[in-house]
C-alpha cells in the first residue's frame, strides 16, 4: 500500500503553488489556536517567510487529499514513510521563493478584484450560489483562520498566478515533437514467427531426491502452510427466524384481500394507430373503411407500413395519450375506431390483440403470501431476537446453546486461512461477510466473545474462533506431487528459453525461419498490422513490446500468452504512418504533453528562483510543527 500511496504523493511543484489557500481544510484542518505564541519561521526566503502555522497546514492539505484518494485517514507514521513532510517542505520553499520575486517585480492587487476572487470562491457561498458573510466567518473558524489571514493567503496566491501564467500560458507541445509522437503511435510492423512448442523438451528426466530437496529448500518459503482457523458460526438474518407455520389461514386470505390487485395481470391492447394532417383527411379515411377500405389500405396511402403504424402492447394506464387509451380499450380485435383526437392530431385507431385480465386465485399464491407475512414478522422480531441471543451470552450460555434456545443454526467451519482456503486448496466460497470475517476472525483469539459484524442493514453474524492452526514449514514428502510439478514446469521452462536462444544465434548467423520450422515440424506464421499499443491474441503485450524492441531485421523470443509456448520471431517490415502531422495526435494526447511542457517550464523557474535568493530552513520549527 506504501508504494501506491508514495507514487500517488509525488507530484511536480508547481502544480501546487496555487494550493496554499486551505478552503480544503474544512474537515481535516487545524486549530490556529495551538500555534500562539509561535514566533520561528519555518523557511525564509530573502524577505518572505513561511509560518509554523503555514507548514502546518499545508501538511494537514497533503495529509487530507491522500485520505481522501483512497478513502482512509492517512496516519503519521505512513505520511513520513511517503516523505509527505519533506514534499510540503518543497512546496512552500517553492511558493516562497515565487512570493519573494512578486515581492521583488512590485505585482499586487487592487482590492476589488481581491474582493471579487473572495466572493467567487464556492466554499463561502449560500444556497443562493452568492456569497455568504456567515459561511466565509463559519468556514475560517472550523480552520482557525483569521479573515486576515485568508485574505493575505487569496492575494498571494492571485500573485504567484500572474508568475505562472507568464511563464505558461499558452503552452503547446512544439509540431517536431507532436509529429514525432505521430510516428511512433502509428508505426506498425510485419514479423514472421514460428511457436517452439513445450513438446521440444518435453518429457523431462525426474530429478534426483538429492537435487528435488535441495530445489526445495531453497523455495521453502513458498510451501508454507498458513495459518488456519476453525470458526463457529451463527448468521441471524429475517430468512433465519421466518416461520410460514405461524401465520394463520385467516391472516393469509386478509392480506389477499387487501392486496388483490397485486396477483391481478390487468388486460393488455396490441395497439396500431394512423395520424392524419387534419381532421377532414381522418375522417374521409374513416369513411372509406365502411365501403371496404381496410386499414392497411390507409397505412399504405400514407407511404407507411403496419411497422410504422404499430405503437406496442400496453395496458390502459400505459398508453401515454388519455384519447388513444380510451379508444382502444372500447374496440373489438381488428374494429378502427372512429376519429380520435389524439395529442398529435386526429387519429384513427386498430386493436390488433388482446390479452384478457388474468387474476390468480388465492389458492394459488397462498405459501407465496405466507412466506411474505412469515418474512415481515421477522422483520418486526429481529432486534428482539438479537437481544435474546446477547442475553443468553451475557448469563453464560456458549453460542450453540444460545442458538439453540433461538433456533438458530450454527455453523462449524474446520480450517480456513486468511484467503478463504480450505487446507486442500479449495476456496470457501458461501462465507456471509467472507471479507470481514475473515479479516476480524485473524484479529482475534480463541475462545473470545466478539462484537457481531453487521450484513447488511438488517442482519448479524455472531463468530468465534474455535482453535488456532499456527503456520508452519511443510516437510518435503508432504508437498512433494506439488514440488514436483513446478521444478518440471520451470525446468521445462529453463529448457524450452536456451532453445528459443540457440534458434536466434542461428537466425542471427544466417539460417532462415523456414529452415528452422521445417526442423521442429512447425508451421511459420507471418502478421501483419502489428501496433505498438495493441494486446494482440497471439502475441500478447509482452510479445508486442519484445517486437518494436528491435529494429527491422531484428529477432526475439518470447512467451506465448497462453505460456505453453516461445514464439521465435524476425521483424521483416516496419511502416510509418501515413500523414504522421501533429494533426494526427489526439487533442487529448497533445493537451497532456502540453502541460507536461509547461510543468517543466515553472520547475525551471522555481529551481532557477532558489538560486537566486537566499533560502534557510528551520528544521526545530519543522518539528515543532509536526509535534500538535
Amino acid at each position: 500500500m506504501l508504494d501506491s500511496l508514495r507514487n500517488a504523493a509525488r507530484s511536480w511543484v508547481a502544480k501546487l503553488l496555487l494550493g496554499l489557500l486551505v478552503l480544503s481544510f474544512a474537515v481535516w484542518g487545524i486549530s490556529g489556536q495551538i500555534f500562539g505564541g509561535l514566533g520561528r519561521d519555518v523557511v525564509r526566503a530573502g524577505d518572505t517567510a513561511v509560518s509554523v502555522l503555514d507548514y502546518r497546514l499545508a501538511y494537514d492539505r497533503q495529509i487530507a487529499q491522500l485520505s481522501q484518494q483512497f478513502g482512509t485517514r492517512i496516519t503519521r507514521e505512513q505520511a513520513k514513510a511517503l516523505g509527505v513532510d519533506e514534499q510540503v517542505l518543497a512546496q512552500l520553499v517553492a511558493g516562497a521563493v515565487l512570493d519573494e520575486q512578486a515581492r521583488q517585480l512590485g505585482l499586487g492587487l487592487s482590492r476589488d478584484k481581491l474582493a471579487e476572487l473572495t466572493a467567487s470562491d464556492p466554499a463561502f457561498q449560500g444556497p443562493d450560489g452568492r456569497f455568504d458573510r456567515q459561511q466565509f466567518t463559519f468556514v475560517l473558524n472550523q480552520i482557525g483562520m483569521r479573515p486576515d489571514d485568508y485574505i493575505r493567503n487569496r492575494e498571494q496566491v492571485a500573485k504567484r498566478q500572474q508568475i505562472v501564467e507568464a511563464v505558461s500560458e499558452g503552452m503547446a507541445a512544439p509540431d517536431a515533437f507532436l509529429r514525432a509522437v505521430a510516428l511512433h503511435r502509428g508505426e506498425d510492423r510485419t514479423i514472421e514467427y514460428v511457436a517452439l512448442p513445450r513438446s521440444l523438451v518435453e518429457p523431462v528426466e525426474a530429478p534426483s531426491e538429492a537435487e528435488l530437496q535441495a530445489w526445495f529448500e531453497e523455495r521453502q518459503a513458498d510451501y508454507r502452510a498458513p495459518e488456519y482457523r476453525s470458526l463457529s458460526l451463527v448468521k441471524l438474518e429475517p430468512e433465519d427466524i421466518a416461520d410460514p407455520a405461524v401465520i394463520s389461514d385467516q391472516q393469509v386470505r386478509d392480506y389477499y384481500e387487501a392486496n388483490a390487485g397485486r396477483y391481478t395481470t390487468p388486460e393488455r391492447r396490441t395497439i396500431e394507430q394512423i395520424v392524419f394532417t387534419s381532421e377532414e383527411a381522418a375522417q374521409a379515411a374513416y369513411e372509406s373503411t365502411r365501403t371496404g377500405a381496410t386499414f392497411e389500405d390507409l397505412v399504405e396511402a400514407q407511404d407507411r407500413t403496419l411497422e410504422d403504424a404499430r405503437i406496442g402492447t400496453f395496458t390502459r394506464e400505459e398508453v401515454a395519450d388519455p384519447a388513444v387509451a380510451e379508444a382502444a380499450f372500447a374496440l373489438e380485435v381488428n374494429e378502427i375506431s372512429r376519429v380520435v383526437d389524439g395529442a398529435f392530431g386526429p387519429v384513427l385507431v386498430r386493436v390488433t390483440d388482446i390479452e384478457p385480465e388474468d387474476t390468480r386465485p388465492l389458492e394459488a399464491v397462498r405459501e407465496e403470501i405466507r412466506s411474505e407475512l412469515a418474512l415481515d414478522e421477522a422483520n418486526r422480531v429481529l432486534l428482539d431476537v438479537y437481544d435474546a441471543y446477547e442475553d443468553a451470552r451475557a448469563g453464560g450460555a456458549t453460542m450453540r446453546e444460545a442458538a439453540a434456545r433461538l433456533k438458530l443454526e450454527m455453523r462449524s467451519v474446520e480450517a480456513v486461512d486468511r484467503q478463504g482456503r480450505r487446507p486442500d486448496g479449495t476456496v470457501i466460497d458461501d462465507l456471509p461477510e467472507s471479507q470481514a470475517l475473515l479479516r476480524d476472525a485473524f484479529e482475534t483469539e480463541a475462545g473470545i466473545e466478539n462484537p457481531p459484524i453487521n450484513i447488511g442493514s438488517d442482519g448479524f453474524l455472531f463468530y468465534e474462533v474455535d482453535s488456532v492452526t499456527p503456520a508452519r514449514d511443510r516437510p518435503l514428502e508432504e508437498v512433494r506431487e506439488t514440488v514436483l510439478a513446478d521444478w518440471r514446469a520451470q525446468e521445462v521452462e529453463a529448457r524450452l528459453a536456451e532453445r528459443a536462444a540457440t534458434y536466434r544465434e542461428q537466425l542471427a548467423a544466417g539460417k532462415s525461419l523456414d529452415e528452422i520450422a521445417a526442423e521442429i515440424d512447425q508451421d511459420k506464421q507471418v502478421k501483419r498490422g502489428v501496433r505498438r499499443t495493441a494486446d494482440d491474441p497471439d502475441l500478447g503485450r509482452a510479445g508486442v513490446q519484445a517486437v518494436f524492441g528491435v529494429p527491422k531485421g531484428g529477432t526475439g523470443t518470447v512467451q506465448s500468452p497462453t505460456g505453453d509456448a516461445r514464439l521465435l520471431f524476425t521483424v521483416t517490415e516496419v511502416f510509418e504512418p501515413a500523414g504522421a502531422g501533429p494533426d494526427a495526435v489526439p487533442q487529448d494526447v497533445r493537451q497532456t504533453f502540453a502541460r507536461g511542457f509547461s510543468d517543466d517550464l515553472l520547475d525551471q523557474l522555481v529551481t532557477r528562483l532558489q538560486d537566486k535568493y537566499e533560502v534557510t530552513i528551520n528544521p526545530g520549527a519543522i518539528e515543532q510543527a509536526l509535534s500538535f
